[in-house]
C-alpha cells in the first residue's frame, strides 16, 4: 500500500515539475520571439534613417548597412512596402530602387 502511494506521489510531482518546466520555456519563447521583433523593427528605422541621407534605398544597401545576404535585405524591403512606408521603383535586378511615402 505504501509502495503505491509513494508512486502515484512520485507522479504527481513529476507532472508538477513538467508543468513548471513548460510554462519556464513558454516565457523564454516569448522572450526570444519579442528580442527579434524588436530586432527587426530597430532595422527598420536604421533603413528609414537611410532615406534622411539619400533619396533611394537600393537592396545593396541593405545588404551593406547590416551584412546581411539578399533574401534577407529584400525580405525587410518588402515588409516596409507592405506596411506603406516606402515603395518600390522598377521591375527586377539592379534597376530596383525604393523611395520613402511621405506621410
Amino acid at each position: 500500500m505504501n509502495q503505491i502511494l509513494f508512486f502515484i506521489l512520485i507522479i504527481i510531482l513529476l507532472a508538477v515539475i513538467g508543468y513548471f518546466l513548460m510554462i519556464k520555456n513558454t516565457f523564454s519563447l516569448d522572450k526570444a520571439n519579442q528580442a527579434l521583433q524588436d530586432k527587426k523593427k530597430n532595422m527598420k528605422n536604421k533603413i528609414l534613417q537611410l532615406f534622411e541621407r539619400q533619396d533611394s534605398v537600393t537592396n545593396a544597401d541593405v545588404e551593406k548597412l547590416f551584412s546581411v545576404s539578399d533574401a534577407t535585405a529584400t525580405n525587410y524591403l518588402e515588409e516596409m512596402e507592405n506596411e506603406g512606408k516606402i515603395r518600390q521603383k522598377g521591375d527586377r535586378g539592379r534597376g530596383v530602387f525604393y523611395t520613402k511615402i511621405n506621410g
